[in-house]
């Protein structure tokens, strides 16, 4: 196999490169995004080329020279949220108990219109009911 020469290389000898990434497999193998690798290439600190065809080319181990790699089993490692939430709670129940909560406060504000609506009803039962008042004539003709 031929070594690559950076400055020409095309994208079937990036794609046929496994030791290369991709700038979103950059991202991925490093946990941050494609715009900070991207950042990180543009101003010198990792070098990495970009293809004819925009994509661009960087060597795993200039990347993980200055971007730690990310263990790839996230699932078995639990999130920041789970670690602050007691054992006892799970998503389900937290989800459960917002959905409590707010049905609460629909329920509160549900009295709160009808006592409203009671009020406006019961002034406008007594102004329809009271005597109309005679109207004095400021004219005497």
């Amino acid at each position: 196999m031929k070594p690559l020469k950076w400055s020409h290389e095309t994208q079937s000898e990036t794609a046929c490169d496994p030791m290369s990434y991709t700038l979103g497999m950059a991202a991925k193998a490093t946990g941050k995004s494609k715009t900070t690798i991207q950042r990180a290439i543009s101003k010198g600190v990792i070098s990495g080329n970009k293809g004819k065809n925009g994509q661009y080319s960087i060597d795993p181990s200039e990347l993980h020279r200055v971007f730690p790699m990310v263990p790839t089993d996230t699932a078995s490692k639990p999130s920041q949220m789970d670690a602050l939430r007691p054992l006892d709670e799970t998503p389900l129940q937290v989800k459960l108990e917002a959905a409590e909560a707010m049905l609460e406060r629909e329920r509160e504000a549900l009295t709160e219109m009808r006592s409203d609506r009671d009020a406006w009803k019961q002034q406008a039962t007594a102004l329809l009911g009271a005597p109309a008042k005679k109207r004095h004539r400021w004219w005497p003709w």
